[in-house]
């Protein structure tokens, strides 16, 4: 009887793990970038745009330059006038960045 018992407890709990976990990992394979906070490039502080993918505090530093000495951003793309910035750091970061 005491085995019948431990078995039963080592059933449930694989049951337990089996039902739980694969929606645990579903909820965080779902979050999208609409999850993550958007970086508005046009207001956005250094300490801020450090947050984005491939962008460091040098880069950081020129896309505010770049803003103060020519406005702000139109369009997202136009993140790669900033010298050093390129199609791969727009690619990386396009869906959270925003110019609103």
């Amino acid at each position: 009887m005491k085995n019948f018992k431990q078995l039963f407890v080592l059933v449930m709990a694989v049951a337990l793990v089996v039902a739980v976990v694969p929606g645990l990992l579903a909820g965080e394979m779902e979050m999208s970038c609409d999850d993550v906070a958007k970086i508005n490039i046009n207001k956005a502080s250094v300490d801020e745009l450090q947050q984005l993918k491939f962008i460091g505090p040098a880069f950081a530093e020129r896309i505010v330059q770049y803003r103060t000495e020519h406005g702000p951003f139109e369009r997202a793309e136009d993140i790669m006038k900033v010298k050093g910035i390129g199609q791969k750091a727009l690619e990386a970061n396009k869906d959270i960045m925003t110019v609103e």
